[in-house]
């Protein structure tokens, strides 16, 4: 026989609620956490799995009976004061993962985090449970209850927030075909994202009180409801008895749908998010159900140490770090001086391990550059910096000649431009006047050198991945040195420049840098720029990229931005195009 959810004496739900969306709407203390503890124990006791992100630390009471006397259900919680288990705000992927691939229900506790960390967690935590979900053998069903939604989708999202609530809408609009319900719980319907709001196959309303608050609700009730249904709600939410609940779903389960008014029956388990009684000391239970952590806190642990370790705000750390050591050993060495353990040049000293653990960083920091693409350009110029101080100031007594620095574009050139070197007549110039050209310059000369018409600074951004900052820096370089000139907008190579640079490898222009670009960029700038090309030359409307990728709005416009950052793409009118430098 099918598992049925009983919510109330005269409601049950079917099973495949676990898919659905569901949102729980109610003034503080009318009931909504019990009604959304309730339907957690029926899926928990149904055998589905669950996943309850607890913003407040107040849902640790499922572990134990009403009573406190006896165990409840065998969930593990995750983070806060009472947690099996500790979380890192950086954590997100990692539990994402163990959520998926161990099937394991939790509570993911995010009492202890500030808001921002709340931003950082929940934004990995849900675009990695929907992109793991879209694997088939992942495929089963899981409700993710989200308690105080407004915080994980506002309708006024802050700096910082917006991927979350992309991710969230993905989530709400399109998770259920990967097997992901969604639980959306909130005293404040007007601070919930009507994008989300208006997407619940199911409206539970209790009491309600504040207008702004009715109002939102007549958001949902304009997509989905009968107007008479709607006026009859409206009219009995100021007054509804604590307890009594509407559950309002049009055309589901059934074709008739439910429209009812029911008091909600109390929870089986442990009331740990009651209000305290003055004067009253509170109950703590008794007896807590046992979870099997073993294995759970060793993966835990490993997989969070790896995020700590990759974390572009640690790595920020150690950088600054190394540019003190830096700073400190220019400043106390005025000679040079010689030995077996120190290298040495005039006015800088280094230890040999001080210069291993700078060239691990560089190594880590260029490393980590492509991988976190919103810290790619810092993180990259950063490292140069710090590069190009050891290797101008740290010269050997006696130095070796060495190639020069390769464009990080020219090393994936296709093999028939590798070939490639400069038709233009060089003058002879110095090793010492060559050599002067630090890594970034010599990229931005090359793409300047292989342009005998010259190029623009936007060209340049395409071409070289540099953001305009670190270019124009360079670029006044090369103007001061005198090996580039700027006349009328565009940036031609001086003859001194050509020679300078003598035979080189062009970076990759046209079908070369796009499939470059292909490579090298984060999944969503990738797929919106596929699309792009794919329409060249003609504009793509920002609806139809939604249409074509999936992405909420927010999200779209983002990686829009990422994109035309690095100048990959135009914008006209709310429409987009493709760069003609991919083309060219």
């Amino acid at each position: 026989m099918t598992k049925l959810l009983k919510l109330a004496k005269d409601l049950v739900l079917p099973l495949e609620t676990v898919t659905q969306t569901v949102a729980v709407l109610a003034k503080r203390r009318a009931g909504k956490s019990y009604t959304m503890r309730r339907l957690v124990e029926q899926l928990f006791n149904a055998g589905q799995q669950v996943v309850l992100v607890d913003p407040k630390g107040d849902q640790w009471g499922l572990r134990s009976a009403a009573d406190g006397k006896a165990p409840g259900l065998p969930i593990v919680i995750l983070g806060g004061e009472r947690g099996d288990v500790p979380l890192e705000s950086t954590a997100g992927e990692v539990v994402a993962k163990l959520v998926v691939e161990e099937r394991v229900s939790v509570v993911l506790d995010l009492s202890l985090f500030r808001k921002h960390e709340v931003a950082t967690f929940m934004t990995a935590f849900l675009e990695n449970l929907y992109r793991l979900k879209a694997k088939e053998i992942y495929r089963t069903p899981v409700m993710l209850v989200i308690d105080e939604a407004d915080a994980v989708a506002p309708q006024k999202p802050q700096k910082g927030e917006e991927r979350m609530l992309g991710a969230a809408e993905d989530i709400v609009r399109r998770g259920g075909q990967r097997g992901i319900g969604c639980v959306l719980v909130t005293q404040r319907s007007a601070v919930l994202n009507k994008n989300v709001l208006t997407q619940a196959q199911m409206l539970v309303v209790l009491r309600t009180i504040a207008p702004q608050d009715l109002a939102a609700m007549k958001a949902w009730i304009e997509v989905h409801g009968d107007a008479e249904q709607g006026r009859i709600l409206m009219e009995s939410l100021p007054s509804l008895p604590i307890g009594d609940a509407w559950f309002w779903s049009p055309g589901w389960p059934k074709t008739d749908g439910i429209f009812k008014r029911v008091h909600v029956l109390p929870i089986e388990t442990f009331d740990s998010g009651k209000s305290p009684d003055p004067g009253i000391k509170p109950v703590e239970p008794k007896n807590l159900a046992d979870v099997d952590l073993a294995a759970l806190k060793g993966q835990m642990a490993a997989t969070i140490e790896k995020a700590k370790a990759d974390d572009p705000r640690e790595l920020r750390k150690q950088i600054a770090e190394l540019k003190k050591q830096v700073t400190a050993g220019v400043s106390k060495a005025a000679n040079v001086i010689t030995s077996e353990k120190t290298r040495t040049v005039e006015k800088f000293v280094l230890k040999d391990g001080q210069l291993a653990r700078a060239e691990k960083i560089i190594e880590r920091a260029e490393a980590l550059g492509e991988k976190f693409s919103e810290f790619e350009n810092d993180l990259r110029v950063t490292a140069k910096e710090i590069r190009d101080a050891i290797t101008k100031t740290h010269q050997p007594i006696h130095p070796t000649k060495t190639a020069a620095p390769r464009s990080p574009l020219a090393r994936r050139v296709a093999p028939g431009l590798a070939q490639a070197t400069s038709t233009r007549p060089a003058r002879q110039v110095s090793e010492t006047a060559a050599a002067s050209i630090g890594k970034g310059e010599r990229i931005v000369l090359t793409a300047v050198a292989q342009h005998p018409a010259g190029v623009t600074r936007e060209q340049l951004t395409v071409l070289t991945g540099y953001a305009r900052s670190s270019r124009d820096t360079y670029l006044q370089r090369l103007n001061q040195a005198g090996l580039v000139t700027n006349g009328h907008g565009r940036i031609v190579a001086t003859d001194t420049g050509v020679a300078a640079l003598g035979d080189f490898e062009p970076l990759p222009t046209g079908d070369a840098l796009w499939q470059h670009w292909r490579r090298e960029l984060p999944e969503g700038e990738r797929r919106i720029l596929e699309i792009l090309v794919g329409a060249y030359p003609k504009t793509v409307d920002r609806v139809a990229l939604d249409e074509a990728t999936g992405y909420a709005r927010s999200s779209r416009d983002t990686y829009l931005q990422r994109l035309g950052a690095r100048r990959l793409v135009d914008t006209e009118r709310g429409s987009v195009r493709a760069s003609q430098e991919l083309f060219d």
